[in-house]
């Protein structure tokens, strides 16, 4: 018998299905030994035909219940990343969980994925923008070891558990921002092609600009990594354009820096000649001149609600949304103005 609608069942469609108690199911899927062999394989029997969740091997329980949580963040923990790894951390010691933190860089050149679920006193992980191919992670949910994705860099099965921002809403809403103070050329500096937030970026600047009847040239859309030299090379590449944008929006805050410090090279005034905007509203956003217009990611809220989807990942409880969008703001400052006046020719 197929569970209507898909997805794995719950412990009350398994139970139906075996014809005994929701209790004696969850009995069998906690490894008890009061359980009769034949009343055992009706339920075992059930959660195959409908998919439903394995049981838990008594040492497997065992670690679930005193076990750690690794972290896993290959990247330096500054800014974006220190804030949400800070919050997982802070939040993990509300619930009383230790953490074990895997963070930088060179975390990257190792293969930390295919023996996570096989760690001694390890019983969940939370990834942060995890770069391992997506079969690492598919074999890992595969072994029934929990996780949670933070900001997933690829789009991941329905069943693997992620937290992200309103990724594309962000940017519609910034886009429709500078629509409103009379740009239409605006120049995209976005994030690296192979990012899943990066495509939903420039998905939602088009969407707006589509809702003015504006089509971006490919010429006004520059692609890098995120960071502030990046933004300023391609910023200075698209003011060098003959007839240039009249705003720019950086894929984050910090290629939108690299843009402004791009203007101020080429004598450009931010925001009387040239808008910027950014997006995650780090600190660095409110120590620019002039501030930075950008989009507030809830970093701090991401890390929160990782942890308390991990916490009922580990106590078996039953998900009913496994893709968690949170929502984002737009926060205006002073580095967006109407577009400038073409000059009267003379």
């Amino acid at each position: 018998m197929a569970r209507r609608g898909g997805g794995r069942a719950t412990v009350r469609d398994i139970a139906a299905d075996a014809g005994v108690s929701i209790a004696t199911v969850s009995r069998v899927l906690n490894d008890s030994e009061d359980v009769a062999p034949p009343t055992r394989d009706l339920v075992l029997a059930a959660i195959e035909r409908l998919g439903g969740l394995a049981p838990v091997p008594r040492a497997r329980r065992n670690r679930i219940a005193e076990g750690a949580v690794y972290v896993h963040c290959p990247y330096v923990l500054s800014d974006y990343f220190g804030l949400i790894v800070s919050s997982v951390a802070e939040t993990l010691d509300l619930h009383g969980r230790r953490l074990l933190l895997n963070a930088g860089e060179a975390a990257q050149r190792k293969a930390v994925l295919p023996g996570l679920s096989l760690m001694s006193g390890v019983a969940g992980a939370i990834m942060l923008l995890p770069p391992e191919p997506s079969e690492q992670l598919l074999a890992l949910r595969g072994s029934g070891f929990p996780f949670v994705v933070i900001d997933p860099r690829t789009n991941l099965p329905r069943d693997i558990a992620a937290v992200s921002a309103a990724h594309f809403t962000g940017a519609r809403r910034l886009t429709q921002h500078l629509l409103e103070l009379g740009h239409r050329r605006i120049g995209i500096i976005a994030g690296p092609g192979n990012w899943l937030a990066a495509d939903a970026r420039r998905a939602g600047h088009a969407a707006a600009l589509a809702e003015v009847g504006v089509l971006t040239p490919p010429a006004l859309i520059r692609s890098g990594e995120p960071t502030t030299e990046e933004g300023f090379r391609l910023a200075t590449e698209l003011l060098g354009l003959p007839d240039r944008p009249t705003a720019l929006i950086g894929f984050n805050d910090k290629m939108a820096v690299g843009a402004m410090s791009a203007a101020a090279r080429l004598g450009l005034r931010v925001p009387q000649d040239l808008s910027v905007a950014g997006f995650d509203d780090i600190d660095l956003a409110r120590a620019t001149r002039p501030l930075l217009t950008t989009v507030r990611q809830p970093l701090e809220e991401m890390g929160r609600m990782a942890v308390t989807l991990l916490m009922r990942l580990l106590e078996r409880h039953q998900l009913e949304a496994l893709h968690v969008e949170l929502a984002t703001e737009l926060i205006v400052r002073d580095s967006t103005a109407p577009a400038p006046t073409p000059a009267s020719p003379v």
